[in-house]
Parts: C-alpha cells; structure tokens; sequence
C-alpha cells in the first residue's frame, strides 16, 4: 500500500510540476518555494517578465497622456488678462516724527495706486480727501529709522494700502506703488 502512495505522489508531481519536481517529492530533501520553482522554468519565466513589463509600460503611458496632456493644452490657450489701472496721487511731503533730534526730517513720497478695472477711479474720486487724510496721519508719526532698507519700504507699502483698503472699504486696490521717496 506505501508503493501505491508513493507512486500516486510521484505521478501528481509530474503532472504539476514535471519529471524534475517528481525526483524532489519522492527525496527526503524540502522543495524550493512555489515562486522559485515557477521562475526556474524558462517559458514561465519569460511570460511573467512579459507581462511586468506590460503592466509597467501601460503605467507609464497612462500617466504620461493622463498628467501631460492636459498642460499641453493649457499652454496653447492664452487666457484675456484684465489690463490694470494706475491712478496717480497728489504728491505727499510731511515732517517725520524727531524727538530729540535737532533738525526735523521731511519725507516727500509719490505714490500710484494700481485699481483692478477703470470703475474704481469713480469709486476713489469722491472720497479721496479721506484716502490722503489717511495717508498725512500715518506718515507724521513715522520716524526716518522706519524707512530704511527695503524692509522698511515694503511695511510702509503694505500699511498704506491697507489703510486705503479700510477707507474705501467696500472696494479695494491692488497694490500702492511708489514713484519717489526723499527723506531730507
């Protein structure tokens, strides 16, 4: 009856496997896993290298016409860009705030506000006198220090456009835009 067992586990090997595997399942000795014996035959072998390379190169095809198509066709269109408006204010020229100093400082800026479309100008108009009050009150508390360098440039850009954009509040600028600056 161990004759019969033997010869029945010898036979499905070879069905399975192949006279090879046959010898390794009638010896003593462990079989290789599944995978290494799947990658020891050369036309298996050769069919699943076939197929990661498939899987591979469709990725890549797919991502290719998925993310570059589309930046294709962006570039060709040129999108209608809203050109902008500048507004030129009255000339400023203001003492700086000195104490203890012995000679006092002026500050004379010019300034041009960038408005995103032409109906602003109607919108600034009327109240300008309250966009240049805004402007006299905060550049009288400035001390020369507070302008120098460009950092200093760039908060004195910053709070006068905010300071514009809470005066005319609904509406807002784009940007204050200086055209001079002298401290004397």
């Amino acid at each position: 009856m161990a004759d019969a067992k033997a010869a029945v586990v010898e036979s499905d090997a070879e069905i399975e496997d192949g006279p090879e595997a046959a010898a390794e399942a009638g010896s003593a000795s462990a079989s290789p896993p599944f995978w290494k014996r799947l990658l020891a035959m050369p036309s298996r072998r050769t069919l699943i290298i076939g197929v990661a390379m498939a899987v591979i190169g469709g990725g890549g095809a797919y991502a290719y016409f998925h993310f570059f198509a589309g930046h294709r066709e962006a570039k060709v269109e040129n999108p209608a860009v809203k050109p902008v408006v500048f507004v030129d204010m009255p000339e400023v020229m203001v003492n700086l705030s000195t104490t203890g100093a012995e000679r006092t400082q002026y500050l004379r800026i010019k300034i041009v506000l960038e408005l995103p479309d032409q109906k602003m100008i109607e919108q600034i108009q009327p109240i300008m006198p309250r966009v240049m009050d805004a402007f006299q009150t905060y550049l009288r508390e400035l001390r020369p220090s507070d302008l120098d360098g460009s950092a200093g440039l760039y908060r004195l850009k910053e709070e006068l456009t905010r300071r514009i954009n809470a005066s005319i509040s609904p509406s807002r600028i784009s940007a204050v835009l200086f055209k001079e600056i002298v401290v004397q």
